[in-house]
């Protein structure tokens, strides 16, 4: 049996409107404040990381991570004010990343040595995804997964067919380098035979015999083709894949969002639109 839908107030409603969806103006300025905030605290966390700069104005780091901290403490309280189901949005992928993104700072006061998880301040990045639906990249990015997910298996096929080859072209190199040219064990001539047939060519081990530069030359030319399989697999997917329509609809009781431009109920938890 279906739950009764949560009922919102009119503050509700409008603070939601603006939050969670772009169709409005006040709701596109919002998302490009959410937007540059966004990025300035990543600047922040980016910057306190390098010594010379911490050691001259790390305290107005400090500052300013807490600014940022609170400022998205706020707009965190008002995403769960705003919705019917506010539990149903804290345990979503985007809930869980905007409370992520804050938390670390407040566990920096508490935990000893809690400064280590500020870096995961970092997954504040994720949030410019949700912002990308006011310049309508929303459908773009959704026929990118839809391809993706499409050519899921011809992909898993494919990385397990570069895996047996790393694998036995590995141990081949072992046999015929060994240990006197750097070929120590067979993990570390898998590893080298991964670099090389990716095109990374770190250069850190390299065969020395006749016979090992011959079959290093085959990986090298072989790569350059592999490189370009999982490009052709996605792109004939998405040829054979059509675009929707971007919809910035967000359901007003749990923040669902992606759904098609002609729903009526929302797809999570049948809420009306």
């Amino acid at each position: 049996m279906k739950k009764e839908n949560q009922k919102l107030s009119p503050r509700q409603r409008k603070i939601h409107e603006i939050i969670f969806e772009a169709d409005t103006k006040a709701g596109e300025l919002f998302d490009i404040i959410l937007l540059i905030s966004i990025v300035l605290s990543v600047l922040v966390v980016i910057l306190d990381s390098v010594s010379q700069i911490n050691s001259k104005i790390g305290n107005i780091l400090f500052y300013c991570e807490w600014f940022f901290t609170i400022l998205f403490s706020i707009e965190y309280f008002f995403r769960l004010y705003c919705v019917g189901r506010p539990i149903m949005y804290a345990r979503s992928f985007y809930g869980i990343v905007d409370l992520v993104s804050i938390l670390p700072t407040y566990l920096s006061l508490i935990l000893p040595g809690g400064q280590i998880f500020i870096t995961i301040r970092l997954l504040r990045m994720l949030r410019i995804f949700r912002i990308l639906k006011i310049v309508q990249y929303i459908g773009a990015a959704n026929h990118l997964v839809d391809a993706l997910k499409s050519s899921r298996k011809r992909i898993a096929i494919f990385v397990f067919t570069v895996l047996i080859i790393v694998v036995i072209v590995g141990s081949l190199m072992y046999a015929i380098e060994g240990e006197e040219n750097g070929f120590t064990n067979i993990p570390k001539s898998i590893y080298w035979a991964i670099v090389t047939l990716t095109t990374v060519g770190y250069g850190d081990i390299s065969p020395q015999t006749s016979i090992g530069q011959m079959l290093a030359s085959i990986i090298m030319i072989l790569g350059y083709g592999i490189i370009a399989v999982p490009t052709g697999i996605v792109t004939s997917e998405m040829m054979r894949t059509k675009t929707k329509p971007p919809n910035t609809q967000s359901c007003p009781s749990c923040s669902t969002e992606g759904h098609d431009e002609d729903a009526k109920h929302c797809k999570s938890c049948g809420e009306l639109l």
